[in-house]
């Protein structure tokens, strides 16, 4: 199955300057999606995050993280944002950053549905640029009407 940036668009909410998933490489319904960010020097987090040292937010990982979660779960449940259903960002556990990220990266997030109960779903991520981990999380998310 090929994805276009439009898949993005249908299964999230956020818009520039806060969407911070470019590509869906693959997704295995009810199982997982590999989604990609590419990280550049225009982003405007790098003028402060640090001037002579650009490094992404390690907080901005965890929101990609969450993003490609939330596109997993909604194709899972076969929903869109459009539909009335939006996607919470409800925690956060078990987080570990383990090298930096720069412009000129791409991040390749990774999140598997762990569980879902009650409409909030647990999620095993993980974020990788060439190979090496970035950071790994578990990310919980709620399905709640808009």
């Amino acid at each position: 199955m090929s994805f276009e940036f439009s898949d993005v668009l249908k299964h999230l909410p956020h818009r520039f300057p806060f969407l911070f998933i470019d590509k869906i490489v693959g997704v295995e319904l009810g199982q997982s999606i590999h989604a990609q960010k590419n990280v550049s020097i225009n982003e405007d987090f790098f003028n402060g995050h640090f001037p002579n040292k650009p490094v992404m937010p390690g907080v901005l990982i965890i929101e990609a993280l969450a993003q490609a979660a939330g596109i997993l779960g909604f194709m899972t449940m076969e929903k869109t944002p459009e539909e009335g259903s939006i996607y919470y960002f409800a925690g956060a556990d078990k987080v570990r950053f383990k090298n930096p990220v720069s412009p000129g990266d791409t991040i390749n997030l990774f999140a598997s549905i762990r569980s879902e109960k009650r409409g909030i779903w647990k999620f095993d991520c993980k974020a990788e640029v060439d190979g090496k981990s970035v950071c790994e999380a578990t990310i919980l998310c709620a399905d709640r009407p808009k």
